[in-house]
């Protein structure tokens, strides 16, 4: 088993004070008092602290660093926001190092830390599915390290944040649905805590009550943001009786597991069940049958968010919201 390495954390966490308090304290800043400042550098002593060899050597050459923490790499998604931010850094002098949180609160707070350890200039950040706690956040903010979200989001008063129109797309994408004679349109979504979901949720919701559908609950499936799960929970959905005649899809992940579930129950796209998802990978236009897709323009996400993060660095306090239009591109899944 490795063995544990001492952090920020648990020092904090021994001393009863903030991460920030630590750091500050471990670089010697004045806002320290020098008493606490001895204490923190006794218990680092004892409790063998490191500090990290690559930030060490990152404040020698007072390199320009952006911290970017995702949730999960592999996915086009993602992967096409960070292009967008390292392209915007680069052209201003910017490095930029990432994280994957897979998804975890802890792994997402671990990165945070690691970020504070290489003192990194800002960090641009989108939340893991299960975070409902920002104290991580809070210290950065109290630390004054400009922090910029994207996607999913918290503490809109104290952070900026871009975001697509999600409401106004889902609701697009549900019209749609129902002007192709779609009556029983179910919503496969993530953790309802996330403001990227209620956003969407919210759109397809209102788009039942213009046209006067029913809504039934059962057909609104909100839970982890986890391939398998998605397309258990969909498998339960078409093998009821009432089945749903559509379908609209949170992101990529939900999308392509109700895809597989549709088609392992000897279903047909579209006749039988339609489906749009939200997802911004060209393979949407590479399976069978080509699916409708809400695509998030995320390469102009990560660069609207790198500059954003960059006005706050140059000492800009105001709190924006960005929004970056979605675009829904019909194929043949939700052609009926």
């Amino acid at each position: 088993m490795k063995p544990h390495r001492t952090s920020l954390k648990d020092l904090a966490q021994a001393l009863g004070v903030s991460i920030a308090t630590v750091s500050r304290a471990l670089r010697g800043s004045h806002e320290v008092g020098e008493e606490m400042r001895l204490k923190v550098k006794a218990l680092a002593k004892q409790m063998n602290y490191r500090p990290n060899p690559f930030a060490q050597s990152l404040r020698k050459e007072a390199a320009r660093v952006i911290g970017v923490i995702v949730p999960n790499l592999v996915t086009h998604y993602y992967a096409s926001v960070l292009d967008g931010i390292e392209d915007y850094a680069s052209r201003h002098g910017y490095s930029v190092v990432s994280a994957n949180s897979h998804e975890s609160h802890l792994r997402e707070e671990r990165a945070v830390e690691n970020f504070l350890s290489l003192h990194v200039d800002g960090i641009i950040a989108c939340l893991a599915q299960d975070t409902v706690d920002y104290e991580h956040y809070l210290q950065l903010y109290d630390m004054g390290i400009p922090v910029v979200f994207f996607a999913r989001t918290c503490l809109p008063e104290k952070f900026s944040q871009v975001v697509g129109n999600g409401a106004e797309a889902a609701q697009e994408a549900t019209v749609h649905l129902i002007e192709r004679g779609c009556r029983r349109i179910a919503f496969i979504g993530g953790p309802n805590h996330l403001d990227m979901v209620k956003r969407r949720k919210h759109g397809y919701l209102e788009a039942l009550r213009e046209y006067r559908l029913p809504i039934d609950r059962d057909l609104v499936c909100c839970g982890k943001i986890d391939f398998d799960e998605a397309r258990q929970s969909t498998l339960q959905l078409l093998q009821r009786e009432n089945r749903p005649d559509a379908i609209l899809a949170f992101n990529d992940i939900l999308t392509y597991a109700a895809f597989d579930a549709i088609k392992t129950c000897g279903l047909q796209i579209p006749n039988d069940v339609a489906i749009i998802g939200f997802t911004d990978g060209d393979s949407a236009a590479f399976v069978t049958p080509k699916l409708s897709a809400i695509m998030d323009q995320a390469h102009e996400q990560g660069s609207k968010s790198c500059e954003l993060l960059l006005r706050h660095l140059a000492g800009d306090k105001h709190i924006y919201k960005e929004i970056v239009p979605m675009i829904l591109k019909i194929r043949e899944s939700s052609e009926k």
